[in-house]
């Protein structure tokens, strides 16, 4: 059987855990070289470790400059391009209107917007003609969340980047899609609950709730979608955002 991604470099960001985890995990075992960046060293060697020989880590911080670039050079050196970029490290916290501090939104909006514009802005002389670039936003940039705005407003600005790079780089044939996962089994969203194991089972199942499935989805459900848009399977699809989320979102 053909591999999906036969012979493809791959370069994944906040690739240690989760979704960016699984998701390498897959990309590599459909026959990519996978380059998975995270900011802290120790979970990235042990996700290194669990992705396997294709896998080579780089400590970085998408939100530094000077991280992503030597995140690049790294690639260039050892690659040479990239065939697929999935832009997903990021991440928020929780606070209400009237309680919003300038440090939550300059973390959320640096991780998540910022992050997002330079990892992709200093990929442009790697990235192949015809390339794939995979953002990840969420699926609560279309909904009112209590507590959550300033996060949901950063991925609603992820959702129209890709819209606009569409264009920017249609010259190139660069593929620019979003997928925005609903809740899903990540250590990023039980800790939202705190470090009790009751009361993070109890998010889950307030989640779980909310969904027209009855329960929340796991990481390499979402992998799956990556998968698609990395692969030629989605070859004349542009622009456009893939909901992961049972149908929450939807209905």
């Amino acid at each position: 059987m053909v591999r999906k991604l036969e012979g493809k470099i791959a370069v994944i960001t906040g690739g240690t855990t989760g979704i960016g985890l699984a998701t390498a995990k897959r990309f590599a075992s459909e026959g990519a070289r996978v380059f998975v960046s995270g900011r802290r060293q120790a979970e990235l060697d042990t996700a290194v470790a669990a992705i396997g020989p294709r896998a080579t880590g780089v400590q970085a911080d998408s939100a530094n400059l000077n991280d992503l670039s030597r995140l690049y050079e790294r690639v260039k050196t050892q690659a040479g391009r990239i065939d697929v970029l999935f832009v997903n490290a990021g991440g928020g916290s929780m606070l209400p209107l009237g309680s919003i501090t300038e440090e939550q939104y300059e973390d959320t909006f640096g991780r998540n917007v910022k992050g997002v514009l330079f990892t992709v802005q200093k990929a442009l002389p790697l990235l192949v003609d015809g390339a794939s670039v995979i953002l990840t936003a969420s699926n609560v940039s279309i909904k009112g969340t209590p507590t959550f705005s300033v996060y949901s407003a950063s991925k609603a600005a992820v959702r129209n980047f890709a819209r606009s790079w569409t264009l920017d780089l249609k010259s190139r044939g660069i593929r620019v899609n979003v997928i925005s996962p609903g809740p899903i089994k990540t250590p990023g969203l039980v800790d939202l609950a705190g470090p009790d194991a009751a009361q993070q089972q109890s998010l889950l199942d307030y989640m779980a709730s909310t969904i027209p499935l009855g329960r929340v989805g796991e990481p390499d459900e979402v992998a799956g979608a990556a998968l698609f848009l990395a692969s030629s399977d989605s070859s004349f699809i542009a622009g456009t955002e893939i909901f992961i989320d049972g149908g929450q979102a939807q209905i």
